[in-house]
């Protein structure tokens, strides 16, 4: 009877801890099934948080004609904004997929509305409001997208001032200023931290020249290349927009909805917009452009810096060789003579200095022409082209 319990308790027992491991493994597999699908809801949202597949909506902000901000962030189906606001189905592409680090921006010009892409800003300006797309990545809160509002804001309600406080320029060009201003404003702070983390690389490469101060060179230089990048296609779309008249013609929104017919040489007003902003960025390539001047310049210093250093150091080493060559050619006549072999050396009493001399004066010897010869060989690389011209 006692065996017959202790089996049964075993028998309870273990069931009771498999029972517990079934149920910790469930709860595991809840909990990794629970993270994947969190997982791939983040990552479904954030490739896809401007434009949703499901709804085939895209995300924006409306500001109407008196700069007045209509529901943040509302949902705009993909066909009533084609179709609206005259639109090509190939012109959302680009809005939709957007990204943070979109380099390449672009402006189309369209019956009666303007879309910009530029670095993180994304809209479709109209001679009396403006839709602005929720990039990626730029919070509703943070602050430059908040001071960006503000701007914009302001500039299309400066129209109903009067006297000095009224802008001339039309609505679209007051979008489109804004936008530019703080595309610039961006770029150039942009532009002061990668200067600032620059400079300070290169004053350290002065002090002294490290694997890793090379590294932290190597990865800065990597991304001037890439903010040099993005702002000169910035500069390249608005060069190329100066080239075309009829474009330049075409963003005068206000003036078609008035019915006014525009000359191809008349766009004054955009035109100078366009190269005050033009000369700006072109400010910033070309500070941005000496600066990998100077970083490049730094590395061939550098480069012929660690060459004289590898040249000392194979010096060096020849020297060391020429030496053990002259000693082992003294070693080798001081064991001919330390054989035990008859010399008639041995007998006499100057045998040992006169060796002991004669090994010494070969080991000098060997070693002042093998030394002559390579600074002969030392000149011949420097002046041995040029003698061999002048002969």
């Amino acid at each position: 009877m006692p065996l017959w319990n202790t089996v049964r308790s075993r028998s309870v027992f273990f069931a009771k801890l498999s029972f517990k491991r079934s149920k910790l493994a469930t709860n595991r597999f809840n909990s990794t099934s629970t993270a994947a699908l969190l997982l791939q809801k983040n990552l479904a949202l954030r490739n896809h948080a401007l434009y949703n597949y499901e709804n085939d909506t895209l995300r924006c902000t409306v500001l109407d004609s008196k700069g007045n901000m209509t529901t943040p962030s509302m949902e705009i189906k993909r066909d009533e904004l084609i179709s609206t606001h005259g639109l090509l189905p190939r012109d959302l592409r680009k809005i939709e997929k957007s990204r943070k680090n979109d380099l390449v921006p672009s402006l189309l010009v369209r019956e009666n509305s303007i879309l910009i892409s530029l670095l993180t800003i994304r809209a479709l300006v109209k001679c009396d409001a403006v839709i602005l797309f929720d990039s990626m990545g730029i919070s509703l809160e943070s602050r430059a997208h908040t001071n960006f509002l503000t701007d914009l804001k302001a500039r299309l309600r400066n129209q109903e001032g009067n006297g000095i406080t009224k802008d001339p320029l039309p609505y679209e060009f007051r979008a489109l200023e804004s936008i530019f201003i703080s595309a610039l404003s961006n770029l150039g702070a942009e532009m002061k931290v990668h200067l600032t983390v620059t400079r300070g690389i290169l004053q350290d490469l002065e002090y002294g020249i490290t694997r890793d101060k090379l590294r932290f060179l190597l990865v800065q230089n990597k991304k001037l290349s890439i903010f040099h990048k993005k702002a000169a296609l910035m500069g390249e779309m608005i060069d190329d927009l100066l080239q075309q008249d009829d474009e330049l013609c075409e963003m005068y929104l206000t003036s078609k909805k008035a019915g006014k017919i525009r000359d191809k040489d008349d766009h004054a007003e955009i035109e100078m917009l366009l190269e005050t902003y033009y000369s700006h960025v072109d400010e910033i390539v070309q500070t941005v452009r000496n600066m990998m001047t100077n970083v490049k310049t730094t590395e061939e210093i550098i480069n012929i810096i660690l060459d004289a250093h590898r040249n000392q150091l194979m010096l060096l080493g020849l020297r060391f060789s020429i030496g053990l060559l002259a000693l082992g050619a003294s070693i080798y006549v001081a064991s001919l003579y330390g054989m035990n072999l008859e010399n008639f050396l041995e007998e006499g009493n100057i045998g040992f200095p006169l060796i002991t001399i004669a090994c010494a004066f070969l080991m000098a010897l060997i070693f002042a022409h093998s030394i002559r010869q390579l600074h002969r060989i030392q000149k011949m690389t420097l002046m041995g082209s040029q003698r061999s011209q002048l002969k």
